[in-house]
């Protein structure tokens, strides 16, 4: 008798333990995650060389997410000069995070240089930098073409 009710106590206090139903969320509470979503959308980073634009892979690290809070509320142009004979280099304006590492670079990659100059090369280099990105639609002979015939301007924007 003493077991048959120490088992019938024990499901009692395991039953009581057991999750309440729960509350049906008032209709402004159904609404925040919605809109938490649309926050969340981000846009995609765009860049221009001159007037082409280029589909660019980008990193996913603080430094680009710093790089897109510069081009947040329109576009943001740097102005890039030739150096090397084979990159493209110009002074962002502003000082962005950086974790530099050893790297070879080839052609279409996009770095970040002493942590406030932007890089994009048309040919190979190996440096200490914070990979950006990469141009994906582009050969190596159409970045010669596009990189190497003088000064140009990098245009970033967010779509």
């Amino acid at each position: 008798m003493k077991k048959a009710l120490l088992c019938l106590l024990l499901m009692l206090v395991i039953c009581g333990c057991a999750k309440a139903p729960e509350e049906k969320e008032s209709p402004a509470e159904e609404e925040i995650p919605e809109k938490q979503e649309e926050v969340m959308e981000e846009k995609t980073m765009k860049m221009r060389i001159n007037t082409t634009e280029v589909e660019v892979e980008w990193e996913e690290n603080e430094s680009v997410e710093a790089l897109k809070a510069l081009c947040a509320d329109g576009e943001y142009t740097i102005a890039m000069s030739m150096y090397g004979g084979f990159e493209q280099v110009g002074e962002i304006g502003a000082e962005l995070p950086r974790h530099d590492t050893s790297t070879v670079t080839e052609s279409g990659d996009i770095v970040l240089y002493s942590g406030d100059s932007l890089v994009v090369f048309y040919g190979s280099n190996s440096w200490s930098y914070t990979r950006l990105g990469k141009i994906t639609d582009k050969t190596e002979l159409e970045l010669i073409e596009l990189l190497s015939r003088g000064d140009v301007t990098i245009t970033l924007y967010q779509e």
